[in-house]
């Protein structure tokens, strides 16, 4: 759904047919976020009152606010998605094209570890950390995430 690293930051479920859009958040993953709701984080930061230097000193020091940043968007396991505006050294990395159907999926159920990914057509799968920030994405369903069976928990995952 949500990768551990976006745990602490305001998160809600997909919508079908809503744009995303991949997203640094302040925890320095990799995530979904919509569009929209960035652009109102945006609209927000411009509308503020200018920083002092001090102010901004103080927000370099002191550890980021997850607050501050747009909801993470979790998509379940097993939904179906359309990557876009790949970039071509990705095309080229990951053997797809520069707008690819996906299946959202986990690769992992380790414990602290990256595991949301993407898995394109020829059943590559893509971690959402190996993505670029502004890659868009669209839900197309999420009909079949109930069907998704997660891979099984061995013993050397807990090790």
């Amino acid at each position: 759904m949500c990768d551990y690293s976006l745990c602490g930051i305001p998160n809600r479920l997909a919508v079908e047919g809503e744009d995303l859009v991949v997203h640094r958040f302040s925890t320095g993953s990799m995530g979904l976020a919509s569009r929209a709701d960035l652009e109102v984080r945006e609209q927000l930061k411009r509308a503020a009152p200018r920083k002092t230097f001090w102010q901004r000193v103080k927000d370099f020091v002191e550890q980021p606010n997850p607050c501050a940043d747009a909801p993470a968007v979790c998509i379940p396991p097993g939904a179906q998605l359309v990557v876009r505006s790949i970039p071509g050294d990705l095309q080229r990395r990951f053997q797809i094209g520069q707008e690819e159907e996906a299946v959202f999926t986990q690769i992992s159920s380790e414990f602290n570890r990256y595991r949301d990914a993407v898995r394109f057509h020829d059943e590559r799968e893509v971690r959402l950390q190996e993505l670029r920030e502004g890659i868009q994405v669209r839900v197309l369903s999420l009909a079949l995430a109930s069907e998704y069976v997660p891979p099984a928990v061995t013993v050397d995952s807990f090790v």
